[in-house]
């Protein structure tokens, strides 16, 4: 098992982001949506949808989320404004800690990505950054439990140990 890219973004005064790091896992899952949302439902994150991710800032204060990239490539500005723009391409998972912020850049035509969230979890919701949501939501963020397991591997995969112990 090949260990996950992660990424730390501090808050920005619109876009709260987490000291629990985003998870990137590359070329870990099959370019089919079939199987990854057999992956990811094996790994108590039932798949919620077949879409691409929103053109604008946004992130959920109430849920975590996993993304599983199926076809094509998309370019994502994760952090916010100031954060860092990843390219993922079919094959790849990236895991985004509750109140981290995710904006498509750019993607190829045929990009699909299988959305999930652990289970149990509530209906996402739906933040855009404006500053007056700030400190409303630091509390809801803080308050969301961790994930039942990886998304990916399981109940012993590198998230669980990764989110067990947050970069400083």
């Amino acid at each position: 098992m090949t260990e996950p890219e992660t990424f730390v973004f501090p808050g920005d005064g619109a876009i709260p982001n987490s000291p629990l790091p985003l998870v990137v896992y590359r070329a870990v899952v099959p370019a089919d949506p079939w199987a990854i949302e057999q992956v990811f439902a094996a790994n108590c994150w039932p798949p919620a949808w077949r879409d691409g991710v929103h053109p604008f800032h946004h992130f959920h204060a109430n849920t975590h989320e996993a993304l599983g990239v199926a076809r094509g490539q998309a370019t994502v500005l994760f952090g916010g404004p100031g954060g860092r723009e990843l390219t993922v391409v079919a094959g790849d998972v990236v895991v985004v800690p509750a109140g981290v912020g995710h904006r498509d850049i750019s993607h190829s035509p045929d990009l699909l990505i299988i959305g999930a969230y652990p289970e149990n979890a509530p209906t996402p919701d739906l933040y855009r950054g404006a500053p007056p949501e700030y400190t409303r939501v630091l509390g809801k963020i803080a308050a969301v439990p961790a994930p039942p397991a990886d998304p990916v591997h399981g109940a012993n995969g590198p998230l669980t140990r990764i989110w067990a112990a947050p970069a400083a």
